[in-house]
């Protein structure tokens, strides 16, 4: 969910950072405050672009004071590697500007402030790189002397309340180490929706069983395959047909010579009875008589000659005269359960064949959803499938079929038919749907990463600066793919998006020990 600011905000906070750096190896910075109140601070500030968190000594006219500049790349929240980091003191006199040019490390630019005079000066961030140029406000501060040193004096109004629970501190080497993102809170619209559980199924007419129409064996060869596409009147199976076992080659070789002179002698008394009619020595009826029984001789040794013929092929292992089955239409092969060389009669299972094209979703509705269905309409289909991002279809995607009159007694829930346009599904899974009606509720709408399940309790965490966080309970009101409709936020906070799992598994390690930074 791409979430933008359209302006500035800062969340300001008040850090003694000066005395803990005499505790931290490393830290670059040890010599002591200069009086009791001079205190390091940081402000967090949040551009369009860039995320900035300076953590800066006091600022004393005249003097240097280091700001270890935390700049992060909200665009897949990165730590900026190359650039120009500015800071900007704009007074009643012009402007100062303090530049870096190369990190310290990926994401942390050292910028020395040192400002001429003492006064009130507004303070600005100026960020150029590949990621895009930007001036982002980061409030105001007070320049003062050695005895007064300066640091922040206000900042703009707060873009929401922040929340009232114990902060949890996650830095930012922690943040650009992990899968993790912050956004503002933002009021939205989400469509209702209904929900049941729901099977994937052709669509009528849209699967055939293919089954054998005589009794023999089925040929090797062609042989189809589960997911192979076919056209019609591809040729599927073949089927050769087979004798009785109990009849040997002579005998019906046997039956054949004996229906063939049968057949001979029909033939020539026809032959005469209608030399005969000629001279009206003999009736119509009789020569009719000798041509029917002609026609049944000869039908009856056609078939024994092709009974022959097929016994004599599957006696010597060779193909003779098959049965072949055809795609009735263009579709997939969705199973096999035949055998090469398999014995089968007529009316035996061979493959089962589906349609391509648009598939069914038959959601299983609590009667009053149907009846929601019914009188709404729909506004599209969410699927939420065992693995990966849920299915989002559109109106145009989905078109109701059927609702089933009454209620099916062993579920209590009412079958409702949509025709899904969707390649992806596959059919006979079960999947949790839900129906998207054209009414909509209104609130704050937050990406479901957001949502952590803290023991049982939906939390997410607020980011107050740019590494204390604290944790929300909130409440999932509804939820439609990779977006939920919640209570217990406020539009204008920020809000870890991405990442609050990383967090909760820091607040619980944490051991309440002084936590910094190593610059």
């Amino acid at each position: 969910m791409a979430i933008r600011t359209d302006r500035s905000a800062v969340a300001l906070a008040w850090l003694p950072l000066g005395g803990l750096c005499l505790t931290l190896v490393g830290c670059g910075r040890a010599e002591p405050a200069r009086t009791a109140e001079a205190e390091s601070w940081s402000v967090t500030a949040w551009g369009e672009r860039y995320e900035v968190f300076p953590e800066v000594d006091p600022l004393i006219a005249g003097e240097a004071a280091v700001a270890h500049t935390h700049v992060t790349v909200l665009d897949g929240f990165a730590p900026l590697a190359m650039g120009t980091v500015e800071i900007v003191l704009r007074g009643a006199g012009g402007e100062e500007s303090f530049a870096a040019s190369t990190a310290t490390r990926p994401g942390i630019f050292t910028v020395e402030v040192a400002p001429r005079a003492p006064g009130e000066y507004e303070l600005l961030f100026r960020i150029r790189s590949a990621a895009g140029d930007e001036e982002i406000a980061g409030g105001a501060v007070r320049v003062g002397d050695r005895q007064t040193p300066g640091g922040p004096l206000r900042a703009p109004a707060p873009r929401g309340p922040t929340a009232g629970g114990e902060s949890v501190s996650f830095l930012k080497e922690q943040q650009w180490q992990t899968a993790f993102s912050t956004a503002w809170v933002r009021r939205g619209v989400m469509a209702q929706a209904v929900r049941g559980l729901a099977r994937v199924r052709p669509p009528a007419g849209g699967e055939v069983t293919l089954t054998a129409a005589v009794d023999g064996v089925v040929q090797p060869s062609p042989w189809p395959y589960p997911g192979q596409e076919v056209k019609r009147g591809d040729v599927l199976f073949e089927v050769l047909p087979r004798v009785a076992s109990d009849r040997s080659l002579p005998e019906i070789g046997a039956e054949v010579a004996g229906l063939d002179a049968e057949a001979a002698t029909a033939r020539a008394r026809l032959a005469r009875l209608e030399e005969l009619l000629a001279l009206e020595a003999v009736s119509r009826r009789e020569v009719e008589e000798a041509r029917l029984r002609v026609t049944s001789v000869e039908a009856r040794l056609d078939a024994l000659r092709r009974d022959l013929e097929g016994a004599r092929a599957a006696r010597e292992g060779r193909g003779g005269a098959t049965h072949a089955l055809r795609a009735p239409w263009n579709g997939k092969v969705a199973a096999v359960v035949a055998s090469p060389g398999a014995a089968v009669a007529p009316g035996d299972a061979l493959g089962r064949l589906v349609r391509g094209g648009p598939v069914w979703v038959e959601v299983d509705l609590a009667p009053d959803g149907a009846r929601r269905v019914a009188t709404e309409g729909i506004g599209g289909l969410v699927i939420h499938l065992s693995e990966g991002e849920p299915l989002r279809l559109s109106t145009d995607q989905v078109r109701l079929v059927s609702l089933a009159p009454a209620v099916d007694p062993a579920k209590g829930t009412v079958a409702t038919i949509f025709e899904v346009t969707a390649p992806g599904l596959i059919l006979g899974t079960t999947v949790d749907a839900q129906v998207l009606l054209r009414s909509d509720l209104e609130g704050i709408v937050v990406p479901i990463t957001a949502v952590i399940d803290d023991g049982g309790v939906a939390v997410a965490y607020l980011q107050l600066s740019g590494e204390r966080f604290a944790r929300q309970p909130i409440e999932v009101v509804s939820r439609q793919g990779e977006l939920a409709l919640v209570e217990g936020l406020v539009a204008g906070q920020r809000l870890v998006i991405r990442g609050g799992d990383a967090i909760r598994r820091a607040s619980l390690l944490a051991s309440g020990a002084a936590e910094g930074h190593v610059h």
